[in-house]
């Protein structure tokens, strides 16, 4: 896994002040001898009030910032408590993540993720697209069902997929410390890749230091979606380093 680009996406969800930020500089010493011969991005994606510090703070290093959602509406308007691609951007922001299940499980349909991915790629920011099925779906065995409608939809009417990084979480696992058998995953991931062949496939869901080895042997994810273990440097740094390991 080390002969490619390899991401490391930092979801820090609803958690974080702006002392969390001091715990950054454990990340950055690391990474800034880590990174030297390696095909590597580190991406953290706190709550939107810490993108614009966060970014100060990185600034000198090679980590880069994303923002966890966005409002579809790239124009300014009366959208109260939305921020739009354009805001995120204006702050620092690099990336987005849209479609996520926590959002999906609240109302958000494909066709809003949809408008979405469109808005934040007009306004250049690049796009995080998560996909993945429910503990039901997959006892239904339509995962593969589930996640064709949810790309079909979700990338309708793009053309230009460049900017777009896809993660696999499945719902059941996320937050709960289960993740896919390797022979499920890999071939799961195989599936996403052959109708997305140009586009970085992720994985996300429960990922931590105890399961990364096993995680890593999967030749074709190219980086991790990363939620709990991201907020505690020592595991987030440790997961990294078991990857190349």
């Amino acid at each position: 896994m080390t002969n490619k680009y390899m991401y490391f996406i930092a979801n820090w969800k609803m958690f974080g002040g702006l002392n969390s930020l001091n715990s950054l500089h454990k990340v950055v010493k690391f990474f800034k001898v880590f990174e030297k011969n390696k095909l590597i991005k580190i991406i953290y994606c706190p709550p939107n009030i810490l993108i614009r510090p966060m970014f100060k703070k990185l600034r000198n290093s090679k980590i880069e910032i994303g923002a966890q959602n966005c409002h579809e509406n790239d124009n300014y308007g009366a959208f109260t408590g939305s921020v739009n691609s354009s805001m995120l951007k204006s702050v620092g922001a690099k990336y987005v993540i849209i479609g996520h299940s926590e959002n999906r499980l609240s109302g958000e349909s494909n066709k809003l993720i949809n408008l979405k991915i469109k808005s934040a790629l007009k306004s250049g920011l690049k796009v995080i697209f998560c996909i993945g099925e429910t503990l039901k779906e997959k006892r239904k065995r339509i995962t593969k069902k589930v996640l064709s409608q949810q790309i079909k939809q979700g990338l309708n009417k793009i053309k230009n997929k460049s900017n777009i990084l896809i993660a696999y979480e499945p719902v059941w696992s996320i937050g709960t410390g289960l993740i896919p058998k390797s022979n499920e995953l890999f071939d799961i991931v195989n599936f996403i890749k052959i109708k997305n062949s140009k586009n970085k496939i992720l994985y996300g869901g429960s990922v931590s230091p105890k399961n990364i080895k096993e995680l890593k042997s999967l030749k074709n994810i190219d980086g991790f979606l990363i939620g709990g273990a991201s907020q505690n440097p020592k595991k987030f740094i440790d997961i990294i380093k078991k990857t190349y390991n």
